[in-house]
Parts: structure tokens; sequence; C-alpha cells
């Protein structure tokens, strides 16, 4: 396999492990590794949390350099694992380029069905609930407002709303649920349930990444992930407290009596 062809594998294996949430330097550790199989005197990775470019070059002939653009990102550990497995393989020699290359494109984007996810993004919040104080109410509650949650995701996601707005909807969403829960039902801690339903939201890996990537010197990567994380955070705060302000409008207007 020539040159060109062993540099646009590496991109994609560096663009499947930073779709899925992997830390830059271990992005370009991964790709490293695959360039050094073409024996050149020069193979160089850059990669930041939007874009990925290598440049290999041979003494004498022309450079081969290829950039790609990465709109989009989430987390699915699952892809990073099977991208690790693929390309140690290939560098020890039990896979051929060729073979690499096949099972790099069939890596699946999502690991489990639709409706799997949904009961995780209800059960997550009823799980949560008893860790903040909540009792069977907060519990139920909190179950409930994942439901809410589910259903929200699911539908923002099929029509392809960007993340921020996503974030703003789902957070309203479950507040506005827990809110009209709140004055239905008294003995609901609104807090607990509102709480424990964001938490499928919380940028908890991406402020993790953000962290490692610092530290490693990675100060670009770094700080666009604290970014981020930051930009998710306020779409969830801006969601509660518009949520719970609708409600009081309404409620305060009559329409909830």
């Amino acid at each position: 396999m020539d040159d060109k062809s062993i540099v646009e594998m590496a991109v994609l294996a560096g663009e499947i492990m930073l779709r899925s949430g992997a830390e830059t330097y271990r992005v370009e550790d991964t790709m490293k590794h695959i360039l050094s199989t073409t024996g050149t005197a020069e193979a160089e990775a850059l990669v930041m949390l939007t874009s990925i470019m290598v440049t290999v070059s041979r003494p004498g002939e022309d450079t081969v350099t290829v950039m790609r653009r990465v709109y989009d990102r989430g987390t699915n550990m699952h892809r990073i694992v099977e991208v690790n497995e693929i390309s140690r393989k290939y560098c020890t020699g039990e896979l051929s380029a060729e073979e690499a290359r096949k099972k790099l494109k069939n890596i699946k984007g999502k690991q489990y069905t639709t409706w799997m996810y949904n009961l995780a993004t209800v059960m997550v919040p009823a799980g949560f609930a008893p860790l903040f104080g909540g009792g069977l109410a907060e519990f139920i509650s909190a179950a409930a407002a994942g439901v809410i949650l589910a259903v929200l995701m699911t539908i923002g996601k099929r029509i392809r709303l960007g993340g921020f707005v996503l974030n703003v909807l789902c957070a309203a969403g479950v507040a506005a649920a827990a809110a009209v829960l709140k004055v239905t039902e008294p003995v609901v801690n609104m807090d607990t349930v509102i709480i424990s339903s964001i938490m499928p939201m919380v940028p908890g890996v991406a402020i993790t990444n953000a962290i490692r990537d610092t530290l490693r010197g990675d100060y670009i990567s770094g700080g666009a992930r604290a970014l981020e994380a930051f930009v998710t955070a306020a779409a969830v705060a801006i969601g509660v407290g518009a949520g719970i302000a609708s409600v009081n409008i309404l409620w305060q207007g009559g329409v909830l009596l």
C-alpha cells in the first residue's frame, strides 16, 4: 500500500477516535504508530479538537498531506478500544493494511440500540436520586423526568438539532416537569429531581479530557475542550432556569390551576 493510502487510514483511525471522545495526545500517538509503518524519513500528525492534519515526506518525492475537519464529537469508549486494537494488530503485522482499513470502516457508529440508550437515560436520573438524598417520591419523579429527557433527546437527534439548542431544550423539559411535580405534589423535592435529571447531560468526560490534554501540554485542544464543557454547562443552566421560570409564569397566570 502506498503512502497516501496509509496516511488516509491513519486519518480515518484518528477521526473515529476524536469523534468518540479520545484525548488528542492519544489520537496523535495512535496515528504516529500507523504512520511509522511507511518507513519514511518524516511523518507528522497534528490533532486538534476540530481538525486532523497529517503529512508524510520521502527524500526526492512529493510530500503527502491530508487534512480532515471533524464536526461532531461524543463519547464512545468502545470505538476507541476497537481502533486501538486494530492499530496494534496492524503495526505488529497481524493485519495487512487493507484488512486494517476495512475493519476501521466497519466500526459501527453506535454500540447499542436507541431503546437501550433511552432506557439508560431513564435509569441514570432514577439511580442518582437516592444518592442526592431523595426518597421514593424523588426516585419515581426522576425516572419520569428521565422519560421526558429520553424523548426530547431522541427527537432532537433525529431532526439534527445543534448541541447547544438540544441541551437547552432537554434541560428546560426536565426542569419544567420537576417544577410541575412540585406544584402538584409538594412532597417532591424539586431540586433533587432536577439535579438527578440533568446528570446525563453533565460534560464530565469533556472536563476530564480538557484537564488531561492541558497537563500533557496540548493547550489548544485542552482550552477548546474546557470551552466546550463550559458551553454545555451553560446550556444546561439556561435550560433549567427557563423551564422553572416558564412553569412559575404559567402558575401565576392561572394556567396550571
